[in-house]
Order: structure tokens, then sequence, then C-alpha cells
């Protein structure tokens, strides 16, 4: 599993998102950092929102089949501990 941190430079929730997820243990993902500033797709879609992440996967038998789906998770408080986000990231990570 992957998850995409969708952030912007200089913001310091995307910045302390990120140092949490990179702290997390016990749990199995990739985590790919998206600078919004770099594509105008993300920065339209996400330039109030930030931080956001979604947990991608590949779905399909075949690689011609492959389905990249992207599910946004709720973003969690900038006051939850890394056990509190890693709980919360292992409830969609074990679906």
């Amino acid at each position: 599993m992957r998850l995409i941190l969708y952030s912007k430079p200089g913001c310091h929730l995307c910045e302390g998102l990120q140092e949490k997820l990179e702290q997390v243990q016990n749990l199995s993902f990739d985590l790919e950092v998206r600078d919004i500033t770099t594509r105008e797709d993300w920065f339209l879609a996400y330039q109030y929102e930030v931080p956001v992440i979604c947990l991608s996967n590949d779905r399909g038998a075949e690689d011609k089949e492959k389905e990249l789906i992207e599910e946004r998770l709720p973003r969690p408080s900038p006051r939850a501990s890394v056990q509190q986000l890693a709980q919360m990231l292992g409830k969609y990570l074990s679906n």
C-alpha cells in the first residue's frame, strides 16, 4: 500500500504530518509526498485543503488492466500523536 501526502512548501501542518507519518511503525506502507505547486491539477484540487492524505492501491490482474485508485482519508488533527495517527491509519490499511 502507498500513502500519498499532498502538501506545499512552507506549510507547517504539512511538515508536521509528514514527520509523524515517517515515525509510524508496525504498519506497512510507502509514503509519497506530492508538492501541489508542481502540477496545476493538484494545486487546483488541494490549494485550500493541504495537508491531504490519500491511500493508493493498484487494482487489476494484469499490468494493462491495472487501475490506480486513490481514496482520500480523513485529515488527522494536528495535535494527534504518532500513536493516534497509526491507529487511524491502521483502520484503512487493514482493508
